[in-house]
């Protein structure tokens, strides 16, 4: 049986709903976009 320290680890990376990149996670994140397509000069 994995850890659950195995399962986080072998999760795969957040993808972005508008571009599909790769999302660089911060500390109580649920958003789904990236910083350059959450930016609020968009």
């Amino acid at each position: 049986m994995m850890s659950i320290v195995e399962f986080f680890k072998n999760l795969p990376r957040k993808q972005c709903v508008s571009c599909g990149n790769a999302i660089d996670e911060k500390a109580d994140c649920y958003g789904n976009l990236c910083d350059e397509c959450d930016h609020p000069a968009r």
